[in-house]
Formats: C-alpha cells, sequence, structure tokens
C-alpha cells in the first residue's frame, strides 16, 4: 500500500495520467496507474493506493511518470507500507513536467551520485563560479519561483511603477514616494538623516553593521590631530586617552581603493575610498569626528570636520556613506550571502543524492536561491548595472585572498552588546541543532572521511567558490558541524542582516546611494545646498532605486521563515524532534526580540527569527 501526496501550494495540483513504479532488491513491480474515484491529485489531496508486490521487498526506488497532462505538477512525497507494516519514504517536493520520469529514492542507503544537470560557469576569473543558467526560465522546475511569488512580484512592479509615476514630476519627490508606503523607519531616516548621532548608529544597526573597528593608533596616512577633533570629545579629554578607553572607531575603506570608476550616461563615477573616525561618548552614541575621503592625505584631499561648513561635513558623510553602500551590495550581500549561497546551493545538487541526510537537511536553505541569482546578475553585474565584472573582481580579491581556514568563522561584530547576545545566541542554537543531526548520522570521524559524496560537496565548494584556495576535505565531525553551521548562518541570519532593512535606510536616497553624479570635495567652504542636490541621483534614478530597494524588502505570500521545514523530508523521528526542539528555540529567541524591540525609538528587527527567511529567495 502506498499514500502519495499533492502538494498543498497554489496551482499544484493535476488530473492528469500518473503512473508509479517500485524497484527492489528482488526486482520491481507492475507499472501502475494511480487511480481513486473522484479528482485524485488537486492540491493537498492525499490518495491511498494497494499495489500487488507479490514477495519483492527491500524497495528503495520508485519512477513515477506524468502522461498527457498540463505543463507542471508538484508532487510531495510518497509513503510506501509494505506488508509488515514497514513504512518507507520517498521524498520529492518538486514540480514534475509533462513526459518526465523521475527517480525517487527511499529507505536508508547512500546511494552514488547521479547525473546532474547543473554544470560550473566562470562568469570571470578570480570570482566564484556560477551555475550555468542564462535565464531562470532554465532552471528545473523545482528550482524556480513558484507561480504565486512570480505572480506577486510581477504585481508589486506593477503597483510600484503607478505609485511612482504619478510622484514622478512632484518637486517633493522624496516624501511622496515615502507616502506610498506605509513605513515608520524610512519617515524616521528622512527626518533625521542629517544628524551626527543617527549617523552613527548606523554603523551598528543598519543593513552594514559590521564594517568598524576599535581604533587604538591611528594609521599613517589618516593625520587626524588632538586640535582637530577635541572640541568634539569629552571636556578634559583627549584623542590619545579615548583611544586608551576604547572609545575610538575607524572606518576604512581601503578596499575600494584602486576600483576603476564604473560609467554611467558617459561620465565616471568615483567612489572614495575614504576613513571616517568615530567617537562613543558619554551619552552612548557614536559620532563622526573626522573625514578623509581618500586614502592618502594632500592639500587636495583635507580632512572634513563637524565644525566645517554645513554642506561641506554634509557631502563628506554622503560621500563616505557611497563608498560604504558599495561595500555593502557588493562584499556583504552579494558576494558574503548570494555569491557563496549559489556555490553551497550548486555543489550540493551535484553532490548529494536527495535520500542523503545533509541534502535533507541543507535543501530547504537553498530555495530559490539559484532563480533570484540569475535573474539579479543581468540587472547588477554589466554595462548599466551597478557593479561591473572588473568591479567585483578587485574586491573579491581584496576580500577573500586572506582567507586560509574552509570553516570560516562566524563573522564579529562591533554593534551593541545586545546584537552581540543575539548572534552568540544564534550560534549557538544553530550550532545545537546542526551537531545533534550530524552526530546522530556520523557516529566518528572515519564515518565522515568514508562519506565520498560529502567529501564531494566541500571539494566541489573549495574548487569553485573560493577558487582552491586550500585543499579542502572534511576529516572530523567537528569540521563538518562547524561548516554547515556556517552556511545556514550565512543564508539565513547573515543574508537578513543585510537584506532585509534595505527599503528602511536606502530609500530616503540622501542617506545612501550608489549612486553620486559629482566628485568628492578637494577644499572646504565651496559647497552649498545645490551642490549637494547636483551630487544627488535625479528624478528618474531615485524612482528607480527606490523601487528596487522596496521589492527586495518585500514580504511574499510563499515565505518560509527560518527553522521551518515544510516538506516531510527526514523519516526517522529523532531528526524530526531535533527540528522541534531548534523551533522552539528560534520562537523563544524571537519573543525575547520583539519585547525588546517594543521599548525603543528604533527597533532592530533584522534578526527577529520570525523576520528571517529560511534562504537567499530574494
Amino acid at each position: 500500500m502506498q499514500k502519495v501526496t499533492t502538494g498543498d501550494m497554489q496551482y499544484a495540483g493535476t488530473w492528469d495520467h500518473i503512473y508509479v513504479t517500485l524497484f527492489g532488491t528482488e526486482g520491481q513491480s507492475e507499472r501502475t496507474e494511480l487511480d481513486n474515484f473522484g479528482p485524485d491529485f488537486t492540491t493537498g489531496t492525499v490518495m491511498i493506493v494497494k499495489l500487488d508486490l507479490g514477495q519483492r521487498n527491500g524497495f528503495c526506488l520508485c519512477i513515477l511518470y506524468i502522461y498527457f497532462g498540463v505543463e507542471f505538477w508538484y508532487f510531495s512525497k510518497i509513503v510506501v507500507t509494505t506488508p509488515e507494516g514497514d513504512a518507507i519514504l520517498f521524498p520529492c517536493y518538486r514540480w514534475i513536467s509533462r513526459g518526465e520520469l523521475v527517480a525517487l529514492r527511499g529507505g536508508k542507503v547512500l546511494f552514488s551520485n547521479f547525473l546532474c544537470f547543473f554544470r560550473w560557469r566562470i562568469m570571470a576569473e578570480g570570482l566564484p563560479h556560477i551555475n550555468h543558467c542564462d535565464n531562470a526560465s532554465e532552471l528545473p522546475a523545482e528550482i524556480r519561483f513558484s507561480k504565486t511569488k512570480t505572480t506577486e512580484i510581477d504585481d508589486t512592479k506593477r503597483r510600484m511603477w503607478l505609485n511612482y509615476h504619478d510622484h514622478h514630476v512632484v518637486s517633493n519627490l522624496f516624501k511622496n514616494i515615502l507616502d506610498i508606503s506605509i513605513a515608520i523607519l524610512p519617515e524616521y531616516v528622512a527626518k533625521h538623516w542629517k544628524e551626527d548621532d543617527f549617523y552613527g548608529s548606523q554603523f551598528l544597526n543598519a543593513v552594514n553593521p559590521n564594517v568598524i573597528k576599535r581604533c587604538s593608533e591611528l594609521p599613517p596616512n589618516f593625520p587626524v590631530t588632538e586640535e582637530m577633533v577635541k572640541l568634539f570629545l569629552e571636556e578634559g579629554s583627549s584623542l590619545q586617552k579615548e583611544m586608551e578607553k576604547g572609545n575610538i572607531f575607524l572606518y576604512d575603506q581601503k578596499k575600494m581603493d584602486g576600483i576603476p570608476p564604473r560609467a554611467y550616461n558617459g561620465e565616471p563615477l568615483t567612489v572614495t575610498a575614504g576613513l571616517c573616525l568615530f567617537y562613543r561618548n558619554p551619552e552612548n552614541k557614536l559620532m563622526p569626528i573626522a573625514i578623509q575621503l581618500h586614502q592618502q592625505p594632500s592639500e587636495q584631499n583635507p580632512i572634513f570636520l563637524p565644525s566645517d561648513p554645513e554642506t561641506d561635513w554634509l557631502l563628506a558623510k554622503m560621500f563616505i556613506k557611497n563608498a560604504d553602500s558599495m561595500d555593502h551590495q557588493a562584499v556583504h550581500h552579494l558576494m558574503n550571502t548570494h555569491f557563496l549561497a549559489e556555490v553551497y546551493t550548486v555543489a550540493a545538487l551535484r553532490s548529494f543524492p536527495v535520500i542523503h541526510p545533509l541534502y535533507k537537511m541543507l535543501f530547504p536553505h537553498f530555495r530559490y536561491t539559484l532563480h533570484i541569482n540569475t535573474v539579479g546578475r543581468k540587472s547588477l553585474i554589466g554595462p548599466d548595472g551597478a557593479f561591473s565584472k572588473v568591479c567585483l573582481f578587485k574586491i573579491y580579491i581584496s576580500e577573500y585572498s586572506n582567507y586560509s581556514n574552509y570553516a570560516f568563522d562566524i563573522p564579529n561584530s562591533n554593534s551593541t552588546i545586545y546584537q552581540m547576545k543575539i548572534l552568540n545566541t544564534f550560534v549557538f542554537v544553530f550550532t545545537s541543532f546542526v551537531k545533534a543531526v550530524v552526530e546522530y548520522y556520523y557516529a566518528s570521524d572515519s564515518e565522515v572521511y568514508k562519506d565520498t559524496e560529502l567529501q564531494e560537496w566541500i571539494s566541489e565548494i573549495f574548487t569553485h567558490g573560493f577558487l582552491g584556495n586550500k585543499a579542502s576535505g572534511f576529516h572530523t565531525v567537528e569540521e563538518v558541524i562547524k561548516f554547515i553551521t556556517m552556511v545556514i548562518f550565512t543564508v539565513t541570519a547573515q543574508h537578513a542582516a543585510v537584506n532585509s532593512g534595505q527599503f528602511d535606510y536606502y530609500s530616503w536616497v540622501p542617506n545612501g546611494s550608489l549612486l553620486l553624479h559629482k566628485s568628492p570635495p578637494t577644499t572646504k567652504g565651496q559647497s552649498n545646498m545645490n551642490t549637494i542636490l547636483e551630487t544627488l541621483p535625479d528624478v528618474g534614478e531615485t524612482v528607480s532605486f527606490v523601487g528596487m530597494t522596496r521589492l527586495l524588502s518585500e514580504t511574499y505570500t510563499d515565505v518560509v521563515p527560518m527553522g521551518i521545514y515544510p516538506e516531510e523530508r527526514f523519516d526517522e523521528p529523532a531528526p524530526k524532534q531535533m527540528i522541534k526542539e531548534f523551533q522552539a528555540e528560534l520562537s523563544y529567541l524571537s519573543e525575547e526580540i520583539t519585547t525588546r524591540n517594543s521599548q525603543l525609538e528604533v527597533p532592530y528587527t533584522y534578526l527577529n527569527p520570525a523576520e528571517i527567511e529560511n534562504s537567499v529567495a530574494i
């Protein structure tokens, strides 16, 4: 007897002819049409069918065939109950196309890898490799966006175009755009973006919070003197004393030095490799106190101070935020989450059979990643994109050339003590879950070493993701736990931290833009408000930019929150219980964060588990 379950998502059902064949150690069953009275495979249906299996047993493979039907059918699983009462799970959880033969693997035996659809492709020398598809339509159906999500994205685009187009020519553009959405934080940003304490807080609590470092000694190329900054320090203190107390922080964008200008409508757009000095004052506010817009000091590269003319200081802060936005999107968002997630995903699809326990654990965290990356590359990388391949190559080499350990540590943070507590809690919760699952399947280091599919996965990651930086291979259970914890953290919490707040902080474009039209100032006292307006993107560019951040920050109906595994892939009770305990820990953390946020003027929601998606899906 077998139980066949179709998906419960929209557009998943079919009324077409479905056939099944079971294979066991002693032969195979006859090909049988799955047919009961009534609509067999409408959305959410569970069908029970009896098959004459004779004396055959040891079933480990199931072949499905859909004939003369609609274009796609979403199929969940088959559970085969033997005459002895044993239940064998054959998970599918994918879209099946008309005329397709689908082999499902069941039981507890690990099989050799099968011929994989996915191939690697080089996007540019020196960058992580990508999947071979040029368009999302070339991806297998189970990898692509659902019809529900595609419909909602298209609808969001239409609504944004209509709303923003209606406000395209009004003089007070920014406020009108914000009035379209019920968004409290963007309104707060629009009101406070010029203020130094809010500017500093964004380097702790906004979309790029891990870029400042405590400064105990000024770099020689940033000649800030005591006389320059003493007005902005606590009375009676000094720069040296505050560095000794740990109250001085440095933002150094030297990785952007030498990045070639990007052409935009024929004009070169220079990104400044600047430095910004911050002071944590007695009120525990992080204040910018000195800015140099290029790496090498000179008469044409003055150090700007809060005491300079208002528009001079504002321009200096805008150019630092421009470089920060480029660093955020290119490194911390695109490369550190999207690109790495794609490497992990393609390597898993090429290396693991679907019955492999680590595939079952990891695949829900790779949902939609290949689709969003394939679509996003066209708009982000190219002649009219925000980044060129040359730009990404130079940043990537600067960022990753010094990595020596494949089990990368989860990023350290210079953020608030509470955020550090959240990050540490995430590490503990993730590690506990991964440790429980991995140790259930790998009782010893020798079992790790002998798992050729696991070894193939990490080898592919290093060959195609980190470009053979170091000889790869897992030797211990502990190494597997650490690496998989890092993978899950990257595609969930880390991606949420750098993605979810984009509309909040970037929809007010003066607060942070990838595009500034004028060159950085080289002298003081030559700017005014017209200079600010000429530097900012024009109306059309602003509308496009705000629309993009809105699209990336939207919540869609078929979102899967972190830790939720709607697809039943494990059939053993133990890992099912581990998932429940993992979900309970995340729920507790979510309640704690929600309670704290209710007391804050500017809540930090991006690391709330209830707000984090289970994969890099947008």
